[in-house]
């Protein structure tokens, strides 16, 4: 079964067009030493110019040696295509197409018929991705900017997963660095200060009120029998209590925010065996030598700017050291691509770790990195200020509470991930067209409200989808076709933002339907034709509003 059908008519465009060139050539009408491996064909900006055009008759011209229009003349008049109704040459020598709409009836039958299934595509022939996403340290609450990252990397599984991938989505745990024992220091700190004792709170400890919550706990479970122990076993104790509550912390505001991961990775997996094997692996490879008492991996060999210590002179591994034995790991899984999502902080770091990827032997490209920009909160036009619960930012759960967490899952995506954001709190929870993400749920709920008001015997059952062609059902029925396409489109560029986009042209394109054609009419044939119309604008809806993981009410 065709599931795109819009990219089904697209690839037949094409080979259209290279039939009408081979044709031209056999006439004798052109000539051309070689005909073009790919032709581009593309939805036009202004939706006056038709529904796709090509520049195809520019990029051959001098080839040809033939004036751009004429060759597009030519083209034109070879060009046998069943669906199309009108080709016309524009500016110097652009082709634009005009459709049949019959394609756009098929679609609306194709989505009835697909209903939850529209959309999802075969482009990637179930290969094996594995994205990697969040992997804040547990260390203390998740944050806006963490927020942010998990989104894009739910989001972007999902549109993969919808586009036919095999997505695995992993969250790396750093619970081996020397962060957890400063964070185990600060919760006994805390504990002894809870039972009394005058603490005077070091300089470097985490300060946050939820520090404070994690020692309460600790006393809960263990009273004040830790203080009979050794110190060393108290902070033993004190930091895997704290690790553990942290990470179910983590775990439960991801869990509350929609988001599921298929693995948790401990860091201390890797210490010291498979980081021995890394190293092991690049050493024999040639990429390992021993300088001033540490061992260096030979980055500059792959493209990075200098060479990099991955075990210091006391014997300690650095972090790129746990680094490359978790991407061997990952490599070692079978993934065909590892997509990491990373915050803004880390953009220097991505040549070092294509340089590890391409060390171990694989393509340098294996690994992709989507770097997230930083969110900035506003409220009243103002910054908010930090947390006092977390410290030095505002929680995860804090955002996810004042505004909701279908607001916030679409705030966090509306936007490239290369560019810096401004969160509007008060926007995110306005009910008006003035919220992106209103106005995208009112249009679902709009169409339940009509479907709800329809008499209980009246069907569009054999509705003839001919009566369909006022302008705004042509727009909305278009719109409703280049779902699939924008799906495969997401995936294949990794940036999931385009589905927010997409959502928000198909509310306006449905509003301006509902604000033009009445559904039910006197005609009832227009009447079962618009009603099959506005089952088929609901499916995709709820389809698109699912693969952001957002709800498709029925009111607002």
């Amino acid at each position: 079964m065709v599931k795109n059908l819009l990219s089904k008519i697209e690839n037949e465009l094409k080979a259209g067009l290279q039939a009408a060139l081979k044709s031209a050539v056999a006439k004798g009408n052109l000539i051309l030493d070689e005909f073009p491996d790919e032709i581009t064909v593309e939805v036009p900006r202004e939706k006056e110019h038709g529904d796709y055009a090509t520049n195809l008759a520019l990029v051959l011209a001098s080839r040809a040696k033939m004036a751009p229009r004429k060759l597009a003349e030519i083209i034109v008049e070879e060009l046998e295509l069943d669906f199309v109704e009108k080709a016309h040459i524009a500016g110097p020598g652009f082709i634009n197409f005009l459709f049949r709409k019959d394609w756009l009836y098929d679609n609306l039958r194709l989505i009835n018929e697909l209903g939850d299934h529209y959309g999802e595509l075969d482009y990637g022939k179930g290969e094996r991705v594995q994205i990697e996403f969040v992997s804040a340290n547990p260390t203390g609450p998740l944050h806006v900017g963490h927020s942010r990252g998990a989104v894009v990397g739910d989001i972007l599984a999902r549109i993969m997963e919808t586009a036919g991938y095999d997505v695995s989505k992993e969250y790396y745990i750093n619970d081996a660095g020397n962060q957890m024992e400063i964070l185990g220091q600060s919760t006994l700190l805390r504990y002894r200060e809870a039972l009394g004792e005058d603490i005077v709170m070091p300089e470097n400890v985490y300060a946050g009120d939820y520090v404070k919550e994690i020692a309460n706990g600790l006393i809960e479970k263990h009273g004040e029998s830790l203080l009979d122990k050794p110190e060393g076993e108290q902070l033993e104790i004190s930091t895997e209590y704290a690790y553990q509550s942290m990470l179910d912390n983590i775990k439960n505001d991801l869990a509350v925010f929609g988001i599921e991961f298929d693995s948790w990775f401990s860091e201390r997996k890797l210490h010291p065996d498979k980081i021995e094997e890394a190293i092991a692996v690049l050493k024999e490879k040639g990429y390992i030598y021993e300088k001033e008492d540490a061992i260096w991996f030979a980055a500059t060999e792959f493209g990075d700017d200098k060479d990099r210590v991955i075990i210091k002179s006391d014997g300690a591994p650095t972090y790129l050291a746990a680094d490359m034995a978790y991407h061997l790991d990952k490599l070692e899984r079978g993934f065909a691509k590892l997509i990491n999502v990373w915050g803004a902080d880390h953009h220097g770091y991505i040549p070092r770790m294509k340089a590890v990827v391409e060390a171990f032997g694989y393509d340098r490209d294996t690994l992709e990195v989507i770097v997230v920009q930083m969110v900035t909160l506003l409220r009243d036009g103002k910054k908010v200020p930090m947390s006092k619960r977390a410290g030095s930012f505002v929680t995860m759960q804090e955002v996810n509470e004042e505004v909701g967490i279908d607001a916030a899952r679409y705030f966090y995506i509306m936007r490239s991930t290369d560019s810096h954001f401004d969160f509007d709190l008060d926007l995110a929870k306005e009910e008006s067209a003035n919220n992106p993400v209103y106005y995208v749920q009112y249009a679902h709920a709009r169409i339940h409200s009509i479907l709800a008001n329809i008499e209980q015997d009246f069907t569009e059952e054999g509705a003839d989808l001919t009566v369909l062609t006022d302008e705004a059902e042509i727009d909305l029925m278009k719109l409703l076709a280049y779902f699939p396409e924008e799906v495969k489109l997401s995936a294949a560029s990794r940036e999931p933002h385009h589905i927010t986009s997409y959502a928000s042209e198909l509310a306006t394109a449905f509003h301006g339907f509902y604000n033009n054609c009445r559904v039910i009419t006197e005609d009832d044939e227009l009447s079962r034709a618009r009603l099959y119309l506005v089952r088929a604008a609901r499916q995709v809806f709820k389809n698109v509003l699912n693969l952001l993981g957002i709800t498709a009410p029925d009111q607002m």
